[in-house]
């Protein structure tokens, strides 16, 4: 396979794992818990996870996958002072949401990498 194609199928797996994860786990969060989103509490929350999603996905069709601890690592630590601090009221379904939304995004993006790491085995 040629680098071009082998790039192609990079950028593809890693568009695909950024961009379409967004819909996916925000439909299946409304899935799970129809009507209880909470404004304000985890801003940032899309870009976050499409920064994971590329570091994740490339992390996979890199040969890396180790990486993906190191993701896990500085999302929890980069939330928890807000997880934290969330009204007690909220606190448990803000947790939960997090938690559900995180891992959805995680398989997502794993199995996009995993599917672009065959695609250039199997195109080579």
């Amino acid at each position: 396979m040629t680098f071009v194609a082998q790039a192609g199928v990079v950028v593809a797996a890693l568009v695909v794992a950024a961009v379409v994860g967004a819909p996916l786990v925000g439909w299946l969060l409304r899935r799970v818990e129809p009507g209880t989103e909470t404004p304000g509490l985890l801003r940032g929350g899309m870009w976050i996870g499409v920064l994971e999603r590329l570091a994740i996905a490339g992390a996979v069709m890199a040969g890396h996958p180790e990486a993906v601890a190191v993701v896990i690592a500085v999302k929890g630590l980069g939330r928890y002072p807000e997880l934290r601090d969330t009204e007690p009221a909220l606190r448990g379904e803000t947790a939960e949401r997090f938690i559900i939304g995180t891992l959805a995004s995680f398989v997502w993006a794993a199995a996009c990498g995993a599917a672009g790491a065959a695609a250039i085995v199997a195109l080579e």
